[in-house]
C-alpha cells in the first residue's frame, strides 16, 4: 500500500505540466471512471456495513452490520476487485482534487483489505474498545424516524452479538486474541447494559430528553417500545454475553503481549504500523525517533520544573504532582466546570488562530459511566466533548488544559464541525479518517494552547509537556513491546518515569497500546510533521506567514495520509502562503 501511495504522490507535485493540458481533460475518461468506481463502492459499502444516511446518529440506520465469516469473505472479494479496477485508472490524468481523492480512496481500500486478510474481525474486543461499548448513544436523536431506526438497531443486537461471539471463538482457537492481562476485569463494562431495570439501562438514556418536535403521544409510544425492546432483546443479549467474556474468553486469551507473537506476527505488525501512520517507516526507525523526542522534551520539562520553584529531583517532582491534593478536583462538577472555562477561554482566541470557524457547536459531558473505568481522560466528537470523572485522583487538573484543547477546541470536536461544514467532497471522504492527520492535529493544538494563554501556571505548562512526552513515549513503548521484546512492566515503568500521568492512566494507556498495536504511533508522527512544516513556512514566507491560513489549509484539506498533507503544505508555501478560503 505505501509503495503504491508513493507512486501516486508524484502526480500531486506536477501542477505545471497538468495545467498545460486542456481543461476538459480533467473531466474526461479517467475522472469519469474514477467517479463511477468510488460512487459504486460507497453505495455498496453503506449497505454492506449498515452505515446510516448523513444525519442519522449511530452505527447504522435500522440494523447492525453482518459480521459473519461469509460477509467478511464477500467484502474481501469486492475490495480486491475494487483495488484492481482502481489501479487501471491513470492517476496523473485526474484533476488536482481527484488526485487527492484517489490516494485517500486507495489507501482506505488497501487498509480494509489488510484488516480482512489478518481476520481482525475475530478480535472485536480489546482493552480500549469493544463491539458492544458504543452501541448506546451519548445523546438522543432529532426525529421520530431516527428513534425508530434506533429501536430497530437494538432489536438486531442478539444476532450481532452471536456473530461476534462465534468469530471470537474462532480467534481463540488460533491464538488470535488480545493479551489476557489487558482485558482482565473488562467484563465489568458489560454489566450496566445487562441491567434489568430498563429505565436505568444506558440504552434508555436517548429517551430521557426527546426533542419537542415529536408530539407527546408519539414520544410516549416510542418510550414504551424502547422499554419493551431493551427488556426483551438488549438485556438478554448482554446477560448472555457476560459469562462468555468472563468465563471463557478472558481466561482463554493469550499470555503474550507482542503483536509479533500473533500468527504471522512480524508481517502483521509491520502492516499495522504502515496503515496507522501512512508513512514508510520501520518499527526500529520509529523507536529511534521516539527516543530522540523523549530526550528533547525532557530538557524542556527540566526548565519548566525549575520555573515552578521546585529545587529537588525530577522523580520527586513527579511524585509531588501525582500525590498533592491541590491538583485533584473535589467533585465531577468541578472538573467539568474547569474544562468549560478553558474552552471558553479558547473561544476568545480562535479568531486569532483559525481563519474559518464552524457554526456547529458541541456540549461538554462526563464520559458515559459504562466505559469510564477503562476509558481515557476524555474524547472529542461532533456533538459532545466528554471528560472522564471516574476516579478523580487519576484526572489531574494540571493536564486538563492540554486535554481540553486536544479533545474539544481547536481539536477534535472543532475539527469534526469543520469537516461537517467543509467543502463538498465525495461521501467516502467524509467517512475516512487517518490517525496521523486527526491525532496529529489534536496534539498540535496542545502546542497552539501556548499562544492562546490556556496554560496559566508552570504546573499546567508541565502538564502540556507531560502530554507531549506521553505521545513521544508511545513511539518507544509501542515498538518496544511489539517489536523489541519489552515487557508490560518495563513499558509501565518507562511511561511513569517520564511523565506526570497518574498511575491509573499509565496502566490504562499501556494496556491500550498492547491491545491496539501501531495505533498510538500516529499521534506524535503527525504532530511532528505539522510543526516541522510550520517552521519551514515561517522561514520561507517571513512576514507573509499567517498562522490562520496555515491552519485553514490543513483543516480544509480533510483527513488525508501524512505524505499528502506534506505535499499540499509544500504547494501552499510555494504559492506564497495565501488565504485558502479567499475567492
Amino acid at each position: 500500500m505505501i509503495r503504491c501511495l508513493a507512486l501516486t504522490l508524484a502526480c500531486l507535485t506536477a501542477p505545471a505540466a497538468l495545467a498545460a493540458q486542456p481543461a476538459e481533460s480533467y473531466a474526461a475518461a479517467a475522472g469519469d471512471r474514477f467517479k463511477a468506481l468510488y460512487e459504486a463502492e460507497w453505495a455498496w459499502r453503506t449497505k454492506e456495513l449498515a452505515i446510516g444516511p448523513q444525519g442519522v446518529r449511530g452505527p447504522g440506520a435500522d440494523r447492525l452490520p453482518d459480521v459473519s465469516p461469509a460477509s467478511q469473505k464477500r467484502r474481501q472479494d469486492y475490495w480486491t476487485r475494487t483495488l484492481a479496477d482502481l489501479d487501471r485508472i491513470p492517476a496523473d490524468q485526474l484533476s488536482p482534487e481527484d488526485r487527492i481523492n484517489y490516494i485517500v480512496f486507495r489507501t482506505s481500500i488497501a487498509t480494509f483489505l489488510h484488516e480482512l486478510q489478518a481476520k481482525d474481525y475475530e478480535m472485536p474486543f480489546i482493552s480500549g474498545t469493544s463491539f458492544w461499548a458504543r452501541l448506546a448513544p451519548r445523546a438522543g436523536f432529532r426525529s421520530a424516524g431516527e428513534y425508530r431506526a434506533y429501536l430497530a438497531r437494538m432489536r438486531d443486537i442478539p444476532r450481532f452479538f452471536d456473530q461476534n461471539v462465534a468469530n471470537m471463538r474462532t480467534g481463540l482457537k488460533r491464538g488470535f486474541t488480545p493479551p489476557r492481562v489487558t482485558i482482565t476485569g473488562r467484563e465489568r463494562t458489560i454489566e450496566p447494559f445487562a441491567n434489568a431495570d430498563v429505565l436505568k439501562n444506558p440504552f434508555y438514556n436517548a429517551f430521557l430528553q426527546m426533542p419537542t418536535n415529536i408530539p407527546a403521544a408519539e414520544q410516549e409510544a416510542l418510550k414504551q417500545d424502547a422499554q419493551k425492546v431493551i427488556a426483551e432483546a438488549v438485556v438478554p443479549a448482554f446477560t448472555k454475553l457476560l459469562p462468555f467474556i468472563r468465563d471463557e474468553y478472558i481466561p482463554g486469551a493469550r499470555a503474550t503481549i507482542a503483536a509479533e507473537a500473533l500468527p504471522n506476527g512480524r508481517a502483521h505488525y509491520a502492516t499495522l504500523v504502515k496503515d496507522h501512520t501512512t508513512l514508510d517507516l520501520t518499527p526500529r526507525q520509529i523507536h529511534q525517533i521516539g527516543l530522540g523526542e523523549v530526550a528533547r522534551i525532557r530538557g524542556e520539562m527540566d526548565v519548566v520544573m525549575r520555573k515552578s520553584g521546585w529545587t529537588g529531583s525530577f522523580p520527586d517532582f513527579l511524585t509531588f504532582l501525582k500525590t498533592d491534593p491541590q491538583f485533584v478536583a473535589k467533585t465531577p462538577y468541578e472538573l467539568l466546570s474547569r474544562a468549560t472555562f478553558i474552552i471558553n477561554k479558547v473561544n476568545g482566541k480562535l479568531g486569532e488562530t483559525i481563519g474559518l470557524l464552524p457554526r456547529y457547536r458541541f456540549t461538554i459531558l462526563p464520559t458515559p459511566a459504562a466505559i469510564a473505568p477503562f476509558g481515557t481522560g476524555g474524547n472529542g466528537g461532533l456533538d459532545s466533548c466528554v471528560f472522564n470523572t471516574y476516579n478523580l485522583p487519576a484526572r489531574k487538573l494540571y493536564t486538563l488544559p492540554a486535554l481540553a484543547v486536544h479533545e474539544c477546541a481547536p481539536g477534535h470536536s472543532f475539527q469534526a464541525a469543520l469537516a461537517l461544514e467543509g467543502p463538498k467532497r465525495p461521501d467516502f471522504r467524509r467517512s475516512t479518517s487517518f490517525n496521523g492527520y486527526g491525532e496529529g492535529w489534536g496534539l498540535y493544538t496542545e502546542f497552539l494552547g501556548i499562544g492562546m494563554g490556556v496554560y496559566e501556571t508552570p504546573y499546567e505548562d508541565f502538564g502540556r509537556l507531560t502530554y507531549e512526552m506521553w505521545r513521544a513515549c508511545r513511539l518507544v513503548i509501542d515498538t518496544g513491546m511489539h517489536h523489541l521484546g519489552w515487557s508490560r512492566e518495563k513499558a509501565i515503568a518507562y511511561l511513569a518515569g517520564n511523565t506526570a500521568l497518574a498511575d491509573h492512566e499509565v496502566e490504562t494507556e499501556v494496556d491500550r497500546y498492547i491491545s491496539n498495536p501501531g495505533q498510538a504511533l500516529a499521534y506524535k508522527l503527525g504532530e511532528m510533521l505539522i510543526r516541522r512544516k510550520r517552521l519551514e513556512a515561517e522561514a520561507k514566507l517571513g512576514s507573509n506567514f499567517d498562522q490562520r491560513w496555515f491552519h485553514d489549509l490543513i483543516l480544509a484539506l480533510g483527513s488525508v495520509p501524512l505524505p499528502v498533507l506534506e505535499q499540499q503544505i509544500d504547494l501552499w508555501i510555494a504559492g506564497g502562503g495565501k488565504n485558502p478560503n479567499a475567492a
